[in-house]
């Protein structure tokens, strides 16, 4: 027959004293499944209510004896079993020592329970330490309710499978989450490559897209490699879309930049013209060519720009000295005109000669006054006319009151019409238009009255 085995001796000291009446230790008591686990766990199938397993060291006979030779026994279902054997002190010692062994592996199955139903327990790593201590419950060298103990380790162990099973379910749903998150951000990043055209916002959006794509884990390696290769091929497409935009960008930036240090050139040139009129068209047309010219680069731009309207500014701003220079003049020429009205217009009519004369003397003066505003010539040409119509008209009805000397007349009348025409010829070689029409309207006044004097000459 073989030898028992033998405990190694303990330290002397005194015995453990005997558990303290109270509740029933934690194998006996429910443990309460946190919302943690609860969550974990599959909801048809609840964890098992655990066994009621005793303390041995309370009452170590129930389980056990110890002979005279400190041989320790363990009672089962099959008979007694030799689980050790006790000299460092009396027997009795022996067994409490092989019951508080049991009670120590109770704790540590409680332990796992514990942390398993709390949820601060690895499932599966409480899984595998259950089933170690449940695979080494039928030789352990302990005295206590073994049955028991491999009842709540068999608990224990269903509990960890369902714990093991639930993380492998998370494990899955969060990957899968993960994977369509994923999926999304490719999406948008390939939306992006092929649609978007506000390039920072875009750009923005694909570093954000990667940032928050370096958090999301638990993908399998293939699966992410396969996304990741979506994102990336999607961003360096947008990156030579962008690239391609603004290297256009930079040719037409210097097309334009081109065009328009050549209208700058010409505006400076034409600052210092004195042709009023087309040199204001052009500079017109110069600011239709600069805006179609579209924009350089925005300091390049900036300093063309400075170029140009100081030119222009130059330019605009001698013709608007000139003009009112020029204005000032016209006004002035205005009040002598009027002045010269009021003249003509007290001119005695009853002796027509001495009005004509009168008259043509302030016709003389009205034409070296020269140019009014624009508004005030036709009111003043208006006024003259009606001295000149009062005139003429005193001279007819003298000469259809008398006329000793129609031929003579007819004579005079001729060399004014000659008189006045030779002055607009005059006038318009010297590029007077103004003066030439105002001589021929004389001359074709002149005219009529010759045509009425000849045929007063011929009809006497």
């Amino acid at each position: 027959m073989p030898s028992p085995p033998v405990s190694p001796a303990p330290r002397p000291g005194p015995p453990r004293p005997a558990p303290r009446p109270g509740p029933p230790p934690a194998a006996a008591r429910p443990a309460a499944r946190p919302a943690a686990v609860a969550a974990r766990t599959e909801p048809s199938a609840p964890a098992p209510q655990p066994s009621p397993v005793t303390a041995a060291s309370a009452d170590p006979s129930r389980w056990g004896r110890v002979d005279d030779e400190g041989t320790i026994y363990l009672r089962t279902d099959d008979g007694e079993r030799v689980v050790g054997s006790w000299k460092a002190g009396p027997p009795a010692e022996g067994l409490v020592h092989f019951a508080r062994r049991f009670d120590d592996m109770l704790t540590e199955v409680e332990l796992l329970a514990a942390r398993l139903t709390a949820g601060g327990g690895d499932p599966k790593q409480t899984l595998t330490a259950a089933r170690g201590l449940r695979g080494g419950l039928e030789e352990a060298a302990v005295v206590g309710d073994l049955p028991g103990l491999a009842a709540r380790l068999d608990e224990v162990v269903a509990l960890a499978e369902q714990g093991v099973s639930a993380a492998r379910s998370a494990r899955d749903a969060q990957r899968a989450a993960s994977v369509a998150r994923k999926e999304e951000l490719a999406v948008e990043a390939e939306t992006l490559a092929t649609e978007a055209t506000q390039w920072k916002q875009a750009g923005d959006r694909f570093t954000a897209i990667l940032d928050e794509w370096r958090t999301i884990r638990g993908i399998d390696r293939k699966t992410d490699e396969q996304l990741w290769k979506r994102f990336s091929k999607a961003r360096e497409a947008f990156n030579r879309r962008r690239g391609s935009h603004f290297a256009d960008l930079d040719r037409q930036r210097g097309a334009a930049r081109a065009a328009k240090e050549e209208l700058v050139v010409e505006a400076e040139k034409l600052s210092g013209s004195e042709d009023w009129g087309p040199t204001a068209a052009r500079f017109r047309d110069l600011m239709t060519e600069w805006k179609a010219a579209g924009r350089a680069q925005k300091d390049t731009d900036d300093a063309l720009w400075q170029r140009f309207r100081s030119a222009q500014d130059a330019f605009f701003a001698r013709r608007s000295a000139t003009f009112d220079e020029r204005d000032a003049e016209f006004a002035a020429n205005a009040e002598a005109k009027k002045a010269l009205l009021v003249e003509a217009e007290k001119i005695d009519t009853s002796d027509p000669a001495a009005a004509r004369n009168a008259l043509r003397v302030l016709q003389e003066r009205w034409e070296e006054i020269g140019k009014v505003p624009r508004d005030d010539i036709r009111p003043l040409e208006a006024r003259l006319k009606a001295v000149e119509d009062r005139v003429r008209e005193a001279g007819e009805r003298q000469w259809r009151r008398t006329d000793p000397e129609a031929e003579a007349r007819v004579a005079q009348f001729r060399d004014r019409v000659a008189q006045f025409e030779a002055q607009a010829e005059k006038a318009e070689a010297a590029g007077d238009t103004r003066r030439a029409e105002q001589a021929r309207e004389q001359a074709a006044q002149w005219r009529e009255w010759l045509v009425t004097a000849e045929q007063a000459v011929q009809t006497r």
